[in-house]
């Protein structure tokens, strides 16, 4: 088809200073273009984990329709940063005859040696999410077992205080004893198989108890 238009795609996790926005990302796209008509095809607030994001499926529909002749990207982690998610994507792009561009990496996908350069920078991609994901899992463990306030609103039996901790101002969860003793009490009422929720909550509702979010 000769009408095929080229397609921009530009995608933001997050508002984050250090993360480059999906105005620039398009500014790249359409340097490389040289001027040239495009559309465009923007996700802000979404991860390149999965492919669960409303205009990458739109493209993909668009691509499927065949009035896709090229993908561009700023950069090949904004359009996907999974493995098997991007080999399923290049397998339509060489289905439908859709070239993919990277703005800022150059890649010849028409030799052996550009596809296998591509690969491998999927391939560190993915392993640059999984990483970070990893290094905040292990920090949020580390900050729970050393007692630290998770954020939002501090578990029934705790308040948190503030305090520093190696120069930086955070929050640590204290325990308050009228509380824990109600959790106690709750645990040991639910222990007995002929106690129900109902007479938990009755329970304390007869003390004048009343827990968060009553």
């Amino acid at each position: 088809m000769n009408n095929r238009i080229d397609a921009i795609y530009a995608r933001q996790s997050v508002d984050k200073k250090d993360s480059i926005s999906i105005e620039s990302q398009i500014e790249f796209c359409k340097y490389e273009l040289k001027g040239g008509s495009c559309r465009e095809y923007t996700d802000k607030g979404f991860s390149g984990k999965n492919t669960d994001r409303p205009k990458f499926q739109e493209i993909i529909r668009d691509i499927k329709k065949g009035l896709i002749a090229k993908v561009i990207v700023y950069k090949l982690d904004r359009i996907s940063r999974s493995i098997l998610d991007f080999s399923g994507m290049m397998e339509l792009f060489q289905q439908y005859n859709v070239e993919f561009v990277s703005s800022t990496e150059k890649f010849d996908t028409s030799t052996l040696m550009g596809r296998a350069m591509l690969n491998i920078c999927i391939v560190f991609a993915q392993l640059e999410r999984e990483t970070i994901q990893k290094w905040v899992q292990d920090a949020y463990y580390s900050r729970s077992q050393r007692g630290f306030k998770m954020g939002g609103r501090p578990p029934y039996g705790f308040h948190s205080e503030p305090i520093k901790m190696d120069g930086i101002n955070t929050k640590k969860l204290i325990a308050n004893p009228d509380e824990v003793e109600h959790i106690r009490l709750i645990f040991e009422m639910y222990a007995d198989p002929k106690t129900s929720y109902g007479d938990i909550t009755r329970h304390f509702a007869q003390q004048g108890i009343l827990f968060y979010g009553k």
